[in-house]
């Protein structure tokens, strides 16, 4: 099993790659070049939705359409992009906040988090919009929220902060999806990639794209690292199943900020992978707001 590109985006900044299992196409997002792309890996066709303002993560809409974490806030789209509703902009300052990772959840519901760009300080947090397009924040205390992700079971909702080079994980009622304090679920050193994007698969194994590590890794239940999978790009931002099976495994990556020395020796960044692998994922839920 290897990484492959399957898609030559080129990339500033790809992010939130999310598999539509009625369609058989990938959507993804570029943050840094605003636009929402929709990819068949069937025919290697990439649709693109250009966006006024950075796009940090979208779900899809049961209802047709999207809910998204822009710069300005959370935002309900059409089909085509184009903006319908604000639903809340709960940032203090988007001159130096913006939305960054998010997904649905098994509810119905909405998760997104912002990133605080100077990083001198935990000034992110973790929003999640209900059904009824009520906006709570669910977690803080952090710089870069990353790695969204729900167990098979409900029992568990991962979350990662990027710079602290942590994945945290909260219990959740799962007939309900209210959460529990938090706990470390895995420290990495550092220096050696940072938690990103994830993706839980059936199994309940968490896989983290770790950004300037140049792989994804695979998770236990426990926390423990059973799997590492080089990427041909240094810094992989986030991971999805998909494919008829939901056995393909879907990562983006970034360009942006990255200098001429790193661009030569991975000329691939940037660009969307994928590679086969022996396990299932889960179906991407939509948002039922």
């Amino acid at each position: 099993m290897r990484f492959e590109t399957v898609f030559l985006a080129q990339a500033a900044l790809g992010e939130c790659p999310l598999w539509c299992g009625q369609t058989q196409r990938l959507w993804w997002v570029d943050i840094e070049a605003p636009a929402i792309h929709c990819l068949d890996p069937a025919t290697g066709q990439n649709d693109t939705l250009p966006m006024d303002e950075n796009v940090g993560c979208i779900a899809l809409r049961a209802g047709g359409g999207f809910i998204a974490g822009l710069r300005s806030g959370l935002w309900l789209l059409d089909a085509d992009g184009r903006k319908e509703r604000l639903v809340a902009n709960p940032q203090a300052d988007t001159s130096i906040s913006r939305f960054n990772d998010g997904r649905a959840d098994p509810w119905g519901r909405f998760w997104a988090g912002t990133i605080y760009e100077p990083r001198d300080r935990p000034d992110a947090a973790l929003y999640r919009v209900g059904t009824d397009l009520d906006c709570v924040q669910m977690a803080g205390d952090i710089k870069v929220s990353n790695g969204v992700a729900f167990s098979p079971d409900r029992c568990w909702m991962y979350h990662s902060d990027t710079p602290a080079h942590v994945i945290y994980r909260y219990p959740l009622d799962p007939d309900t999806g209210k959460i529990g304090p938090r706990e470390v679920f895995h420290q990495f050193p550092f220096g050696n990639g940072r938690p990103d994007g994830a993706a839980v698969d059936r199994d309940g194994f968490y896989w983290s794209a770790l950004y300037e590590g140049g792989r994804v890794v695979r998770l236990s239940p426990d926390g423990d690292i059973v799997a590492e999978f080089p990427v041909p790009a240094r810094c992989p931002t986030m991971c999805a199943f998909g494919g008829p099976d939901l056995r393909t495994l879907f990562v983006t990556s970034a360009r942006h900020g990255r200098s001429a020395q790193e661009l030569s020796d991975w000329p691939e960044s940037g660009n969307l992978f994928a590679m086969q692998v022996d396990v299932t994922g889960q179906p991407e839920p939509r948002f039922a707001g």
